[in-house]
C-alpha cells in the first residue's frame, strides 16, 4: 500500500473542525455486553451501540453491573468509585436521548475487566482479572515495542496507531508492565485536550484563509472539480471545505473516510495511555505541541498540499483497504512492513523531510534527554509506528548516539 503515508498525513491529526458537516450516521448497529460469560440487561431505549469504532454504553447502569458506583461527571470527566477506591478519568462522553454514555473499554479497565470485541457475534466481553487471571493473556496484537537503558534509566518506545477500534484491545501484557513501571508518559501531543478552545482556535487561524479568499483560488480548477465530486459522492455540498487550505482539507476528507470504516483516533493506542496516565495521575510529557504539529502542515509548499489533496482524492475509494492493512500491520507486529511504510515517505523530498527527519531528530533529542537524566526513573514514549525504523528513524538515531535498543 504505496499511499499509507498520506493516510498517516491525516491521521497525525484529530481534525474534529468539521464535525457539524459530517452526515448524522445511520440507525447504530447494537452489540452485546457480556461479565464473565452474563449479558447486562440494558432497557431498550438504553441499548449499547457502535459509533465509529468505539461501543458506547449507558454509563450508570453498566458500572452497576461491574460493582462500581458513579459518584459524577462533569465535561468529560467521570468519577467512579471502584471496592472503596474513588478515581477520576477524562474520556468522550456522549448524551443519547438523556442519558450519559462513555467507551466501554475505558469503564471495564477502571473496574477492573479484561475487555475485548467478538466480531464474529458483535459482543464485547468483560472478564474480571481477579476471578480470571489469564483471561489477561489475551491480546489484540503484538504492535511494536523497544526498550532502552542507561545508568538506571529505562525508556520504554511504543510505536502507535493513532486510530483503532476495540480490536486492538487488550494489548499484550508487555504494554501494561511497561506502563505499569513508568514513571512519565510522553506523546507527541496530548490529545485529549484536542477539543480544548484553545487548540480549535488554533486550527481555524492557521487553517482557513484570512485574505478573503477561498480554496478555488489556491488550487487549480481540475484539483477543485476533482474535490467536488467527491463530496458530493459522499453526501456533502461541494463547496462545504471552500475556508480551509488544501492540507485541511487532505486531512478532514482522510478522517471522514477512516471514520467511516469503524477506526477512529478515541480508540487510538496513544489515547488509550493518555486515559490510563490521567486516571493514575501520571505526569504526561509532550515531546511536540499542537502549534509545531500545525505549522509543519501549514509551512507545506502550495504545491505539496495540491499533490497530497490530489492523491486522498484518487485513492478515497481504497482508504478503508490502507486502513485495513495498516491495522493488521500493528496486530502482527511486522516489522518488514512497517520499514516499507517508513521507506515510502522518501519519495517526496519536501515531505520526508517535514515529517519525518526533522521531527524524528527534535524526538530523538528529547529521548536522549531522560536517558541522560541520571534519575533512575522509568519512561514510557508513544509516537507514530512509522517513527521508529529506517535510516532516519528514533531507533538509529538513539543507537548512533551508543544506546543498545532492544525489540520486545
Amino acid at each position: 500500500m504505496k499511499n499509507w503515508k498520506y493516510m498517516l498525513l491525516s491521521l497525525a491529526l484529530s481534525t474534529g473542525l468539521l464535525a457539524s458537516a459530517v452526515p448524522a450516521a445511520a440507525a447504530p448497529q447494537q452489540p452485546w455486553i457480556k461479565v464473565n460469560d452474563q449479558a447486562i440487561e440494558y432497557a431498550a431505549e438504553t441499548a449499547p451501540i457502535a459509533q465509529d469504532g468505539t461501543t458506547l454504553v449507558p454509563l450508570r447502569t453498566t458500572l452497576e453491573a461491574l460493582n462500581a458506583k458513579l459518584a459524577g461527571t462533569a465535561d468529560d470527566t467521570i468519577t467512579v468509585v471502584v471496592e472503596g477506591r474513588t478515581i477520576t478519568l477524562k474520556s468522550k462522553l456522549e448524551r443519547i436521548h438523556g442519558v450519559t454514555y462513555a467507551p466501554i473499554r475505558i469503564i471495564g479497565d477502571v473496574a477492573g475487566y479484561v475487555v475485548s470485541w467478538d466480531q464474529a457475534t458483535r459482543t464485547v466481553q468483560l472478564v474480571s482479572k481477579a476471578a480470571a487471571p489469564e483471561a489477561v493473556s489475551q491480546t489484540g496484537g503484538r504492535g511494536f515495542l523497544w526498550e532502552v537503558e542507561n545508568n538506571g534509566t529505562t525508556v520504554y518506545l511504543v510505536g502507535s496507531m493513532h486510530i483503532a477500534d476495540d480490536s486492538f484491545y487488550p494489548l499484550r501484557d508487555e504494554f501494561e508492565e511497561a506502563f505499569t513501571e513508568a514513571d512519565y508518559l510522553g506523546v507527541e501531543i496530548d490529545i485529549s485536550k484536542a477539543a480544548d478552545e484553545a487548540q480549535q482556535n488554533l486550527i481555524l487561524s492557521m487553517g482557513t484563509y484570512q485574505d478573503g479568499s477561498t480554496l478555488k483560488d489556491h488550487i487549480s480548477a481540475e484539483t477543485y472539480a476533482k474535490l467536488g465530486g467527491v463530496l458530493k459522492q459522499n453526501g456533502l455540498e461541494p463547496d462545504i471545505l471552500d475556508a480551509y487550505k488544501p492540507w485541511v482539507v487532505d486531512s478532514t476528507l482522510a478522517s471522514l473516510k477512516t471514520a467511516a470504516t469503524g477506526y477512529e483516533a478515541s480508540a487510538g493506542v496513544d489515547l488509550y495511555f493518555i486515559q490510563k496516565a490521567l486516571e493514575r495521575q501520571l505526569p504526561i510529557i509532550e515531546l511536540e505541541s499542537y502549534e509545531s504539529q500545525l505549522s509543519m502542515f501549514n509551512n507545506f509548499s502550495k504545491e505539496l498540499q495540491e499533490k497530497n489533496l490530489n492523491t486522498t482524492l484518487d485513492n478515497i475509494d481504497v482508504v478503508e483497504d490502507s486502513v485495513n492493512a495498516m491495522a493488521e500491520m500493528w496486530k502482527t507486529g511486522n516489522d518488514e512492513q512497517l520499514l516499507e511504510l517508513t521507506n515510502s515517505f522518501s519519495e517526496d523530498e519536501e515531505y520526508n523531510q517535514a515529517m519525518l527527519i526533522d521531527r524524528n531528530l527534535g524526538m530523538a533529542e528529547k529521548i536522549d534527554g531522560y536517558l541522560k537524566s541520571g534519575k533512575n526513573e522509568e519512561y514510557m514514549i508513544v509516537v507514530g509506528a512509522a517513527r521508529y525504523l529506517g535510516e532516519h528513524g528514533i531507533i538509529k538515531l538513539l543507537e548512533d548516539k551508543g544506546y543498545t535498543v532492544v525489540r520486545k
